[in-house]
């Protein structure tokens, strides 16, 4: 016999988590299933335990600037306390009892295994079937996915999850991959005594961000002794007697260990979708600014392609959540989507990069202020590449980008992205005080730049 619920919610990722949550307080019966961990990749294989790795690293780098500039240092990098805090701190030895209890305590009713949509508005797990009299909350996310590379396949190489599980730091690491996860990961262990090398088939790291940020990283990277390898057709992999190996034409390149960081796919196949009408095939699932994607059914999270953050499927869980309860308020709009690489220097940014303004035929001009030419950056002297780019639309007079690289870019970006986020007048920005002498104040040097 099935069992009667308001809403049922498939994956438990942060966005999935959050909604099952509010609605059960909000006094609705929710069924709330997951085949793996409550919480979804961020706090155990993404989000959180790899910005420890971050912090772990960068205080090493720190260590290395000492010299010169407040004394002498020996460094000795040692990973254990970084598996330790990872598998203690952030993970509990990868088990979800906090998260499930902190869900069911909100009087939601978790259901362990695969969720399949088996009709309008009805869910099975297993034996048991659900029928929602609201309907089912989809956030389903993505797993790693690695390119159809000769032999690749048979190889056991590491994804992010291996990587965060590591207790020892490999003598060697090629990564594949010159994305977000691959160049964090690189510049990682890479400063706990890793030989590193950065495969990527585009002609430059961080092909979606603006180029001088690549360049800048492409930059710190070769300082810093990481091999970058742009360009590269990998033509096969193999593994032997302890060695991997990445194929490049007459060209082989062996390491200890092998990272394949070349993107996600939606955990899409398998959910039942073509019981309400969707493509089980596609990429995404198409979502309206309810987040609704069919009747009765709603989606949020990496699903929807509107990015691979948990920032947005947090965001998107309120929206959709506020819609199933039948709330006003405004409709989900991703103009000033905020995204930050955590390397050294920080690589954040928000809204359109100059290139993708342009696409869009946008006309713009843009503002670049070097961190290094700031009286903040000459102050840091070790550790101060950046800059603080701003893309202007200049028949509205607002920006529709910024990037700020550099020391703490995250946090720098937090003011461009309130900038776009309200549309605020560039004309506004340039009569703000800036607090002197801080790298925030690099926006106003980019702002002045625009006229130039």
């Amino acid at each position: 016999m099935a069992e009667e619920v308001d809403v049922v919610v498939i994956g438990l990722g942060p966005g999935g988590e959050d909604a099952a949550g509010r609605l059960a307080e909000a006094g609705l019966s929710v069924a709330a299933v997951e085949s793996r961990l409550v919480g979804g990749e961020c706090p155990y294989y993404a989000c959180v335990p790899t910005k420890m790795m971050v912090r772990a690293a960068g205080l090493i780098a720190d260590g290395t600037r000492i010299p010169g500039m407040a004394g002498d240092s020996i460094i000795r990098p040692d990973w254990a306390p970084v598996a330790a805090r990872i598998c203690d701190e952030a993970t509990g030895s990868w088990t979800d009892t906090a998260a499930a209890d902190r869900l069911t305590g909100k009087g939601a009713r978790l259901v362990r295994g695969e969720g399949r949509i088996t009709g309008p508005r009805e869910v099975t797990v297993g034996d048991r079937v659900f029928r929602a009299r609201r309907g089912i909350l989809l956030n389903t996310g993505t797993a790693p996915s690695a390119p159809p590379v000769d032999g690749l396949a048979d190889v056991p190489f590491w994804t992010n999850r291996e990587a965060v599980q590591a207790t020892e730091v490999p003598e060697s690491l090629l990564v594949l991959g010159g994305g977000v996860v691959g160049v964090e990961m690189a510049q990682v262990f890479s400063r706990f005594d890793s030989r590193v090398t950065v495969v990527e088939a585009a002609d430059r790291l961080l092909l979606n961000e603006e180029p001088e940020s690549s360049e800048l990283l492409r930059q710190v990277f070769e300082r810093e002794g990481v091999g970058v390898r742009t360009g590269a057709k990998v033509t096969g992999a193999s593994y032997a007697n302890g060695e991997f190996r990445l194929h490049l034409g007459d060209e082989t390149l062996t390491a200890d260990r092998l990272l394949v960081a070349t993107g996600r796919r939606p955990n899409l196949k398998g959910l039942g979708l073509d019981a309400v009408g969707l493509d089980e095939d596609a990429r995404q699932i198409d979502v309206d600014g309810h987040m609704r994607a069919a009747d009765g059914v709603w989606a949020i999270g990496d699903i929807t392609g509107k990015g691979a953050f948990t920032h947005v499927s947090m965001y998107q869980a309120s929206v959709a959540v506020r819609d199933i309860l039948g709330e006003e308020g405004p409709q989900a709009a991703y103009r000033a989507v905020p995204r930050v690489t955590f390397t050294d220097p920080e690589i954040a940014a928000v809204g359109l990069t100059e290139a993708q303004a342009r696409d869009q035929n946008l006309p713009v001009r843009t503002g670049l202020a070097p961190i290094p030419e700031s009286t903040r950056g000459w102050i840091q002297k070790v550790g101060n590449d950046g800059f603080v780019k701003l893309v202007e639309s200049t028949e509205w007079g607002v920006l529709v980008g910024a990037t700020a690289a550099g020391p703490a870019g995250g946090e720098v970006l937090g003011a461009l992205a309130v900038a776009v986020h309200t549309e605020a007048p560039t004309a506004a920005l340039r009569e703000m005080i800036y607090a002197y002498p801080t790298f925030h104040r690099t926006i106003e040097t980019a702002l002045a730049a625009l006229d130039g």
